[in-house]
């Protein structure tokens, strides 16, 4: 039996990822991964929460390994497994077992999305314990000093059979994230693209129409980082309404008449 070799630096940022913060998030996330205290991030998708980790983990210095939680997730797919290469067998850590070994901060995005069992996984983890039980090597892992664990969701998109439950988020603090000032936004929007200011200053009051239909058409408005994605094909010559039709309307939903109102709203402005 061997354990499979992971290597942490693979997972170190090395340049900066471009964040710009909304509020205290950064001295917050500071100060609770100092203490030791896990993260919670909730807010819409496409916000930043993901860059903000990104982010984090840079200025921390720390490898970052995120998870990207689904319906299929299970508790061994984050712990670890035994498998047969070459005849022999051998246990594979899985990302979070890596990850608490390691010092490494664990991101486990959208993690309603995960099945049931994983709550069981983090739970000693993300309290005073700080303790990794693996049944099937009968052994307990204390969570190295520098291990972090940050998880997110959107709690306006789930359904409450998915809603996180009091025995979890209990053991965090949250941070919450929302889509930035509409000069902040027109800000990140230019760094990001390069389009100049007209642009970027349409493009969020286009994001302003469309969030406005929340609930009213669609279940969610354009994102940031939609508008980034229209932003870099009107800077590669698209035209402004085909980009914002490809990038946003057509993100947004399947629904051909809310595609084209929000083609015409895209039209009144470009």
């Amino acid at each position: 039996m061997q354990a499979q070799s992971f290597r942490p630096e693979e997972y170190l940022i090395t340049e900066e990822p471009y964040y710009e913060p909304v509020g205290s998030e950064i001295e917050l996330f500071l100060a609770a991964y100092q203490s030791q205290i896990p993260v919670l991030l909730k807010g819409p998708t496409g916000c930043g929460k993901t860059r903000f980790m990104e982010h984090m983990a840079w200025r921390l210095k720390r490898p970052l390994i995120t998870v990207s939680c689904h319906d299929d997730l299970t508790a061994s797919d984050l712990v670890g497994r035994y498998l047969i290469t070459a005849g022999e067998t051998k246990w594979v850590d899985g990302p979070l077992a890596r990850a608490v070994r390691a010092g490494a901060i664990c991101y486990l995005d959208e993690i309603v999305e995960a099945r049931k069992d994983t709550m069981v996984v983090i739970h000693p983890l993300a309290d005073d314990r700080r303790v990794l039980p693996i049944e099937k090597l009968g052994e307990v892992v204390e969570a190295n000093h520098d291990f972090c664990m940050a998880i997110s969701y959107n709690p306006g998109y789930q359904s409450v059979l998915k809603d996180l439950k009091q025995s979890t988020r209990q053991r965090f603090i949250a941070l919450e994230f929302n889509y930035p000032t509409a000069e902040l936004e027109k800000k990140i929007i230019i760094r990001e693209s390069g389009v100049n200011d007209a642009t970027a200053s349409s493009l969020v009051k286009f994001a302003e129409m469309t969030r406005n239909l929340k609930g009213n058409g669609l279940e969610e408005g354009a994102s940031t980082r939609l508008l980034v994605h229209a932003a870099k094909l009107i800077q590669a010559d698209v035209n402004p309404v085909e980009a914002c039709r490809a990038a946003i309307g057509q993100a947004l939903t399947d629904d051909i008449e809310m595609i084209n109102a929000v083609n015409e709203l895209s039209a009144t402005l470009f």
